[in-house]
């Protein structure tokens, strides 16, 4: 049974970087991850959705929900960045849905950028030799773009503090030897 959703941010990352700590893999999650939002959105844009009065396409929706879940993680630096790369994505990926866009077209976008993007992800956790985080626990997900979005601000500077308890109870960043993987 998976743990509550609605754990501290510093949580999910430690949970999430027990599955990502072969440095290939996670440069691998900052492709892969980007193209699954971006095709999530591309998908979701031509849905529309009534709200209070007001016509809202499904990705926003889908953004605003995921938002607020973001920005109660208990770390706002952390969520309201996540926030906006998610919005970013979503608004790269609105012309891709535009009316204007063929069907096929729209699909194969939509659909294109989601496989690559997974595909982009396998061969990470093939570095990594673990499985993906989302198998054991589905709210691996949402801490995708968050663990991604984490990592580069680690790189600014940001959240030392954080990411010293990440690697104290996740373990140092590696590179796994493929030579002899069980060592």
């Amino acid at each position: 049974m998976a743990a509550s959703p609605f754990r501290p941010a510093l949580d999910l990352m430690v949970q999430y970087a027990r599955y990502h700590r072969d440095r290939r893999n996670i440069a691998t999650h900052f492709v892969g991850i980007p193209l699954i939002v971006f095709a999530i959105g591309i998908l979701l844009a031509r849905a529309q959705v009534e709200l209070g009065g007001y016509a809202l396409n499904a990705a926003w929706l889908l953004w605003a929900l995921s938002t607020i879940w973001y920005l109660t993680r208990g770390s706002l630096v952390l969520g309201l960045a996540t926030a906006l790369v998610n919005a970013l994505l979503m608004a790269l990926a609105e012309p891709f849905a535009a009316a204007a866009v063929s069907t096929g077209s729209w699909l194969a976008w939509g659909i294109g950028a989601f496989i690559v993007g997974w595909i982009i992800q396998f061969v990470g956790h093939y570095y990594e030799g673990k499985k993906p985080a989302f198998v054991d626990d589905l709210v691996g997900l949402l801490v995708g773009p968050m663990f991604v979005v984490g990592e580069a601000l680690f790189a600014l500077g940001w959240g030392r503090g954080m990411l010293a308890e990440i690697e104290r109870q996740a373990g140092p960043t590696h590179l796994r030897d493929l030579a002899h993987p069980l060592a």
